[in-house]
């Protein structure tokens, strides 16, 4: 037999301790994907949500304009 293909040994005990540690962990980062898919989910909404106030902004400022440019127009120019 290799060196690397030697038998380790661990006792049964701490065996079962690793497995614990190894499931929680499994756990916790499952929980910490379903986390991050919801932030995610947020940020979306959030984004699309500016997204439209920004639009909604920018017809503001171009009725504005319309207005500006039509209240100090030249009378010669109508």
């Amino acid at each position: 037999m290799e060196k690397s293909e030697m038998p380790i040994y661990v006792k049964l005990d701490e065996y079962k301790d690793i497995l614990d540690i190894m499931g929680l962990m499994k756990t916790r980062i499952n929980e910490a994907k379903k986390v991050m898919g919801k932030i995610n989910e947020i940020k979306n909404e959030e984004d699309s949500e500016l997204e439209l106030w920004k639009s909604e902004l920018d017809e503001v400022d171009r009725k504005v304009e319309f207005i500006d440019k039509t209240l100090f127009e030249p009378e010669a120019a109508h």
